[in-house]
């Protein structure tokens, strides 16, 4: 079966499933696994080449709808008669799992689907365990876009992923999965942790002056305990099993003696050797620069 995936969950999804080797191409962001590198480009998620698409012709288009303005990509698939499923948008973390199901269905994997999503939820189990023993959950604000201020609310795996580590989001109590807030309402919440994590912006392209420069930052406790972190955006804003090793990166940093180190170069779900990186924190960065 000759695939393309059109959203990079969804080309980690098939990762997941060992149909990396049937992929014949992808959206521009895709870049997991390691072997998509070299797979012909068909544009941003939000602007598809369609003709490439058309051409390589494939057997199914793995595309989505988690991002305003994906429409476009269904209209045209539609209109040229390419097979394509539409993979479900998850919002929780078992819906995340639910898509190994989903996409195991349409690709003709679901014993391999199944097994993984067994696994999925056993994970979850014994974090949810590890988190019970946290005596004083952590207070963390999650920054996915600086301007204007973007943060999960309570209907995102992001909350989701905060309790999981011994943690709590300060803007659950927010019946929403984005909340459009502003600085001087984060401030007056004074988490414990700060978390970066720019929807689309690598790491290192990450600039925390942008924090320090804003009104009283020096005042919170984030900031005066040096508790800011730039995470890896993919690790953490992605609906895709690889949220599980942010789960395991943000419970190790919060609470290291109840929750097991953080194993950069391994993937809990499959158990296999990542490419290593190293963890930047606060205290890491060149504010002065």
């Amino acid at each position: 079966m000759k695939l393309i995936s059109i959203c990079p969950s969804n080309t980690e999804l098939i990762g997941y499933l060992g149909l990396t080797p049937s992929l014949i191409g992808v959206d521009n962001y895709s870049d997991w696994p390691e072997d998509v590198q070299s797979l012909p480009r068909l544009g941003s998620d939000l602007d598809i080449n369609m003709d490439k698409v058309e051409e390589l012709q494939p057997d199914l288009v793995l595309a989505s709808l988690s991002v305003p303005g994906m429409e476009r990509n269904i209209e045209e698939l539609k209109k040229r008669k390419i097979p394509y499923v539409i993979v479900p948008n998850p919002k929780t973390l078992t819906e995340v799992g639910e898509s190994l199901l989903f996409v195991g269905e349409a690709t003709n994997t679901s014993d391999k689907a199944k097994q993984l999503f067994k696994k999925f939820t056993l994970i979850l189990e014994k974090y949810q365990l590890l988190s019970q023993k946290v005596q004083r959950p952590t207070n963390l604000y999650w920054e996915w876009w600086a301007k204007p201020i973007f943060t999960p609310g309570a209907n995102n795996w992001l909350t989701e992923i905060s309790n999981f580590a011994g943690g709590r989001n300060v803007f659950e109590d927010k019946n929403q999965a984005s909340v459009k807030t502003d600085w001087e309402e984060i401030r007056q919440r004074n988490p414990d942790v700060i978390c970066l994590v720019w929807v689309g912006v690598q790491k290192e392209h990450v600039n925390p002056k942008v924090i320090l420069k804003r009104p009283g930052a020096e005042q919170m406790e984030a900031i005066k305990n040096h508790q800011v972190f730039i995470l890896d955006e993919p690790l953490f804003c992605r609906p895709s099993p690889r949220l599980l090793l942010g789960l395991n990166k943000i419970a190790s940093i919060l609470h290291p003696n109840i929750y097991p180190p953080f194993s950069e170069n391994i993937d809990p779900l499959l158990e296999t050797r990542q490419e290593p990186k190293r963890l930047q924190s606060f205290d890491e960065l060149p504010f002065d620069s």
